[in-house]
């Protein structure tokens, strides 16, 4: 518990030291205040949820390595956004699904993608072959110019990373 309270007061101290900073960096970066702010607040929540203690020399540097990550994150986020509000202004108004419908979408777009990210090129592209393309494993490996057991390989390894990163 000691160390708990340690730690806090650590990142208490480098909150008050740099928060305005890297709200400042984060809004040149974003364009934006409010999300800005938003993800300076998710920075410092990561070093929060650290139990582990902080050992940084360059804590600026360090808070910039969290809110790149986070910056790419929301960047990613927002295109999927955009990319499934485009499909959705296709579509003849009585189709448009309901506000709560597409949070649910949106929501299970942006899981899926933090899924497949974490997997290797290959096996991702083996993946999403045989899932939303319905090819066999012998078109998969024709398609990769690799042997079908390579492919199996890659499934394999597809469906693990997605059973552990399941809820």
């Amino acid at each position: 518990m000691a160390t708990e309270s340690a730690l806090h007061q650590q990142i208490h101290g480098i909150y008050q030291d740099h928060h305005g900073w890297l709200q400042g960096w984060l809004r040149k970066s974003l364009g934006c205040s409010q999300h800005a702010a938003d993800l300076a607040h998710d920075t410092f929540l990561r070093l929060l949820n650290r139990t582990d203690p902080v050992a940084m020399t360059e804590p600026r540097a360090y808070l910039v390595t969290i809110a790149r990550g986070l910056v790419v994150d929301f960047r990613r986020r927002r295109a999927l956004e955009q990319a499934y509000l485009d499909v959705l202004a296709s579509l003849p108004e009585p189709e448009h699904p309901s506000p709560e419908a597409r949070a649910i979408v949106l929501e299970a777009l942006v899981a899926m993608d933090a899924m497949l990210d974490g997997m290797k090129p290959a096996v991702r592209q083996a993946f999403l072959l045989s899932q939303l393309d319905g090819l066999t494993y012998t078109e998969i490996a024709a398609e990769l110019r690799v042997s079908v057991r390579t492919v199996n390989n890659y499934m394999l390894k597809a469906i693990e990373h997605c059973y552990l990163l399941a809820p």
